[in-house]
């Protein structure tokens, strides 16, 4: 934990260590004008009124000047300039002390009864216009971003620029959350970002409802900021997420840029800005399709592990690996999948709904075409009778539920996979039980966790489908059995000097062995439930290591397992004591005195 005087001098300061080496390259964003607007829309706004007030109060204290007065003796005493401020300055607001600083005469009262009714229309026209104001939907855009800009320029810690608040950004939202990873959301839905404040986040997010498509409103979002490490695009604009991946590879070339598109052409020219990670979740079912038809267990696995810590192990699909498939929908999605399934080997029948919105050109030769709303039809032309799989891929939830209902009527046997596009008909789709469920929002989701909560589970996962089926089955086993069929937590262990002082003695005798270090440090005979997926040297990657794998200084180590073997774990990496009895079965004292008189080393080198 970081001292608190260290953290109160960076923030009243400005940028400490950790601002280094987040940024090496420099393009500024000019700052829009928006955001300096509010003193002068204030001023614009309010400059009749104020007049109007001043000018009251002017002629008000030059007429108490120019009454004639008299003090207690009769004497003539005109007011003077001071004299009349002070009794004006009490007087219009309210306040009244009195008549000072003598009795006033018969003139003066009167001149004094038309000041004041002078005063409350000038104070109700004022009033009035700073209440229109503060109403007013521009001024109020002005504050909220004034606010929003103050919010991010006094972040201190690394931060993800996300663009999208939808369905994607929510789930994304609660994920990265948990792991303490501070995120900037700018959306152009003022209602997204209203729910930013009832989402029960554990720190505060700041949101911005604007075209994220403005480099001018990236800049304010953070886009500049030296701790900003990433921009996510995830709006359900293409042609949006295009401009945020352009203007992210422009102005801040070394940042991680995430984006999602259901469009092979727009995919394409996001990859001539760089290199971003681009997120078609049409072309990943198919993928995820393809797995499962090939390694059934490795498909599980992968599923698995990219739901986060704490999700159930979802049953294991087994989808066909002979026999005819029916395709309805020949869309953007129709077309992917139908491919993806002609790949692997399998005949497609393709059948296409007259009216169809995701539908592009004409249909191809050997395609079917029917009427939207006559599914029977629809599937009778199919020949549901011989086939052994039906998808239903259109854009209209309402379509593919009855699809799938009409199919498993006529053939009870038939693997269902089905696409959700609203996220409000999940309970129907769960209700009519289809086999495997393509949700947009939910594969980018966990596409995008999988790549930036932990780098070395993206890689593990890219060396997975080379490991075979076997294997993964293997694998889901010893999880289930050593951490239960909750997912545990994932987490990196680097076994560096300063990440792991208490291993590096140990480490640079060159006979460090893996499973020595997954012992509890309470009875080194009984092994900790953790399981090491991988291990990266350098380039290369070692799956699920053998428990005699040497470890070497630099090492990088991910890890699944329980949160209090986690904690056990992670307790040899800074102490002597625990690391001699683990590795050697030595009891050892850990304080530094106790240390010296044992005739034992009393620091780390």
């Amino acid at each position: 934990m970081r001292h608190v005087l260290r953290v109160f001098w960076q923030q009243l300061f400005g940028r400490d260590e950790r601002a280094r080496g987040l940024r090496n390259w420099h393009t500024s964003i000019a700052p829009d004008s928006a955001t300096s607007t509010t003193f002068f829309l204030l001023m614009r706004r309010m400059r009749v009124p104020l007049i109007t007030l001043i000018t009251i109060f002017t002629v008000s204290v030059v007429g108490l000047t120019l009454v004639p007065g008299q003090d207690a003796a009769g004497r003539p005493a005109p007011m003077d300039v001071f004299d009349a401020f002070y009794f004006m300055s009490y007087t219009a607001t309210t306040i009244g002390f009195g008549e000072l600083p003598a009795a006033f005469t018969a003139a003066q009262r009167l001149w004094v009864i038309v000041t004041i009714y002078l005063t409350v229309v000038g104070w109700a026209y004022a009033i009035g216009a700073l209440l229109t104001l503060l109403q007013d939907r521009a001024f109020r855009q002005a504050l909220a971003w004034r606010r929003f800009s103050r919010q991010v320029a006094r972040l201190r810690e690394p931060f993800l620029l996300l663009a999208g608040y939808g369905r994607t950004g929510e789930l994304l939202g609660r994920s990265f959350d948990a792991l303490g990873q501070q995120l900037v959301v700018v959306d152009k839905a003022q209602d997204r970002i209203d729910a930013l404040d009832l989402a029960a986040y554990r720190v505060g997010v700041p949101g911005l409802a604007a075209d994220a498509r403005n480099p001018h409103h990236l800049g304010l979002a953070g886009l500049d900021h030296p701790y900003c490490t990433g921009v996510l695009a995830l709006t359900d604009d293409d042609e949006a997420n295009l401009a945020i991946a352009m203007t992210a590879a422009l102005l801040r070339p070394e940042l991680a840029v995430i984006t999602r598109t259901l469009s092979r052409t727009t995919a394409a020219r996001m990859r001539d800005f760089g290199s971003p990670t681009v997120v078609n979740p049409f072309d990943r079912f198919g993928d995820h399709l393809r797995l499962a038809l090939r390694a059934p267990a490795s498909y599980q696995l992968l599923s698995w592990l990219e739901a986060g810590p704490g999700a159930e192990l979802p049953p294991r699909a087994d989808p066909p690996q002979q026999g005819r498939w029916v395709m309805c929908g020949y869309g953007r999605f129709g077309r992917e999948l139908t491919a993806d399934l002609e790949a692997e080997g399998l005949e497609v029948t393709v059948v296409e709904t007259t009216g169809n919105p995701d539908r592009s050109g004409g249909l191809p030769a050997g395609v079917q075409d029917g009427t939207a709303g006559a599914e029977e039809s629809v599937l009778a032309a199919a020949d549901l009778g011989t086939a052994v799989g039906l998808v239903a891929g259109t854009s209209n939830d309402v379509t593919n539920l009855s699809l799938l209902s009409a199919a498993r009527r006529r053939n009870p046997d038939l693997f269902l996979a089905a696409r959700q596009n609203r996220p409000e008909s999940a309970p129907l789709f769960a209700a009519l039980g289809v086999d495997s469920l393509l949700v947009p929002t939910e594969v980018i989701a966990h596409e995008v966790y999988a790549q930036l909560s932990t780098p070395l589970l993206w890689r593990f996962l890219q060396e997975m489908p080379a490991q075979g089926d076997d294997w993964a089955r293997r694998l889901i086993e010893r999880l289930s059995r050593d951490c239960g069929t909750a997912l545990p937590p994932l987490w990196r262990t680097d076994l560096s000097p300063a990440a792991a002082p208490a291993l590096h003695r140990w480490l640079q005798d060159g006979d460090a062995r893996l499973g020595e270090l997954l012992r509890s440090p309470e009875d080194r005979d009984r092994p900790l439930r953790v399981v090491a997926l991988l291990v990266r040297r350098g380039d290369e990657v070692t799956v699920t290591p053998d428990p005699d794998l040497r470890l070497r200084p630099g090492d990088q180590l991910l890890m699944a397992g329980r949160p209090a073997d986690r904690r056990a774990f992670e307790a040899l990496l800074s102490d002597d004591s625990l690391v001699e009895y683990v590795v050697h079965g030595r009891h050892v004292p850990s304080g530094w005195i106790g240390r010296r008189l044992a005739g034992q080393p009393a620091g780390r080198r």
